[in-house]
């Protein structure tokens, strides 16, 4: 669990990258900067752990690419207090990055592999997830809505329906959507039945998979 000199001074280059890509919240960059993305990832991509890109992590995911965690962090715009969704732990970096800047999160992860091993490991770098689930990202969190925030961290065919129910008036989804390329798609919640929807250029992701446990 080493955190070097040298690992700090990858990161502050990495969060260089960044803000010349166009992140401009100051919080995110600087939770990029704290956080040791390389504990997240296998040893054999350690080198690679301050690159700006996505890597293999076990059950055939990824660690996603730090631009696009920041970018979906910020599009969030989450205060301490936070009350967050998260649709696929993954690794837990994206997960690290809410708990530290002070939100409440709620994750759930669909591959057991990945849900054992990133619910053992994040409090061992002293994130506490609220709660941290193996199920179905389709459904949600019922029974915690309504959330401030929805961030989902796999590509989506279409938007799940009960992923919007659960938005407070006022909350916000980040959900990238679409099949082999995806449109980043920001949702805001105007009323009871009302959503505003804002387009952010084509990222890729990991498949979101239905009902596969």
């Amino acid at each position: 669990m080493n955190d070097t000199f040298k690992h700090k001074g990858l990161r502050q280059q990495l969060v260089n990258i960044l803000i010349n890509k166009g992140i401009t919240d100051a919080t995110v960059l600087k939770t990029i900067g704290h956080i040791p993305r390389h504990l997240f990832m296998d040893s054999s991509f350690l080198d690679h752990a301050y690159q700006d890109k996505a890597f293999p992590i076990a059950a055939d995911q990824t660690i996603s690419q730090p631009y696009t965690v920041a970018f979906q962090t910020e599009l969030l715009k989450v205060t301490p207090e936070s009350k967050i969704l998260e649709i696929g732990t993954g690794s837990g970096y994206q997960t690290a990055v809410l708990c530290e800047m002070g939100a409440k999160v709620f994750s759930i992860e669909r591959q057991l592999e990945l849900f054992k091993k990133t619910s053992k490991f994040l409090p061992k770098l002293g994130y506490r997830p609220r709660k941290l689930i193996f199920g179905d990202g389709y459904k949600g969190m019922p029974e915690e809505a309504p959330f401030d925030g929805i961030i989902v961290t796999a590509g989506a065919p279409f938007v799940p329906t009960p992923l919007l129910s659960q938005l407070k008036i006022g909350g916000r989804l980040v959900i990238p959507v679409g099949d082999t390329v995806q449109t980043m798609t920001l949702f805001v919640r105007k009323g009871l039945k009302e959503f505003e929807k804002h387009e952010f250029g084509e990222f890729r992701f990991v498949p979101l998979l239905e009902d596969k446990n």
